[in-house]
């Protein structure tokens, strides 16, 4: 499927203004072109854009709010200016299994004051001796490079994801302690119908008031009868 047909479907009768994520993986883009994609994309937070044949990214348009570009696995080696010029608020961009051979090609990046995640996996760059001191001489601004910080410290998964994993798992937490307090609830009312099935078994047992007192003048005629 080409981009345009595919940015199409996925817009699923939004207007492009309504849409934050746009993942268009794996479709085919023309002459290594990026297609379909304009600036009424304007809400715009999260691109992707992999194993779609891009050679170029020089048509993406002006997206003032996204943060995270996915381009691995295309042919892209260069022109990464525009992506300074019209990403300025970008976070996270993974070029992982592009053509990049020089760190000269990714000096643009350097405009980029946001930028805190570079992903460069299977790039011929990552071969050159002292790369990552490089890139991070570079790219002072970069807190991960290949998912990891300086001192090789690896990045959380949620990492500039929000908070949204947070709250599933507080979430979920919150709803096992509620099941708990069920089953506990439970129990108690189980252990109170057992005490008083036990209460009703002993008044069962023992005899009623009533029934000693019948007995008594018995016992008495029975003494008058032995005089």
């Amino acid at each position: 499927m080409d981009m345009k047909k595919r940015v199409s479907l996925e817009l699923r009768h939004r207007s492009p203004s309504e849409v934050q994520e746009l993942v268009l993986d794996n479709c085919r883009s023309s002459e290594g072109k990026i297609e379909g994609i304009t600036e009424e994309f304007s809400n715009l937070e999260l691109l992707s854009l992999i194993n779609v044949g891009l050679t170029s990214v020089a048509d993406i348009p002006k997206l003032a709010k996204l943060k995270k570009l996915e381009l691995s696995d295309n042919r892209i080696s260069g022109g990464l200016e525009v992506l300074a010029e019209r990403l300025v608020n970008l976070t996270h961009l993974n070029l992982s299994g592009n053509k990049f051979k020089d760190i000269s090609t990714l000096e643009p990046l350097k405009k980029l004051p946001q930028l805190k995640s570079l992903d460069l996996f299977n790039c011929e760059v990552t071969n050159l001796a002292d790369y990552r001191e490089s890139i991070f001489k570079l790219l002072p601004q970069l807190t991960y490079l290949d998912g990891y910080d300086i001192d090789d410290c690896e990045a959380s998964d949620s990492e500039g994801e929000g908070d949204g994993v947070d709250d599933e798992d507080e979430e979920e937490g919150e709803s096992e302690d509620f099941e708990e307090e069920e089953e506990e609830d439970e129990e108690d009312v189980v252990a109170e119908e057992d005490d008083e099935d036990d209460d009703s078994g002993d008044e069962d047992s023992s005899p009623a008031k009533g029934e000693k007192r019948k007995r008594d003048p018995e016992d008495e005629d029975d003494d008058d009868d032995d005089e």
